[in-house]
């Protein structure tokens, strides 16, 4: 599964720590994230990640274009919830096409965990025949 892994500032600690707790799970995936979080987590984990430009240089746009040609499986996205971004375009977009491409998405550390629970048990395995056949067509 083609995870991507964003988080805003004040919840960037939170995501490091969340990978910690579940890096054997996050390595036997192909992850992705911005360039901080990417960074934070590579160097706490020791996990292997792909990453793109901060999120101020374009990063989350990076990612929300691999979300719109549906490479992306989950989106772990740790929002800041007392920080208004309600004009935040990027953030929208993202979630806009996660919705669109029926890409499960957590924006918080509880759904989080749901999500990578489901993804041991193979809960989101259908993201194979998905991607199956968006090859096909292409």
């Amino acid at each position: 599964m083609n995870i991507a892994l964003v988080a805003h500032d004040a919840k960037k600690e939170l995501m490091v720590q969340f990978c910690i707790a579940y890096c054997g799970i996050l390595s036997r995936n192909q992850l992705c994230a911005t360039g901080t979080t990417g960074k934070l987590i590579a160097k706490a984990t020791g996990l292997e990640i792909s990453r793109y430009l901060s999120g101020c240089q374009g990063g989350d746009q990076q990612i929300t274009a691999r979300i719109a040609y549906n490479e992306i499986d989950i989106l772990l996205f740790f929002r800041d919830p007392l920080v208004d971004r309600s004009k935040e375009v990027n953030d929208i977009e993202m979630l806009r096409l996660c919705d669109m491409y029926n890409i499960p998405v957590a924006t918080n550390i509880a759904t989080a965990e749901a999500l990578i629970h489901g993804l041991e048990r193979g809960d989101f395995e259908w993201r194979n025949f998905v991607n199956k056949i968006k090859q096909d067509i292409y």
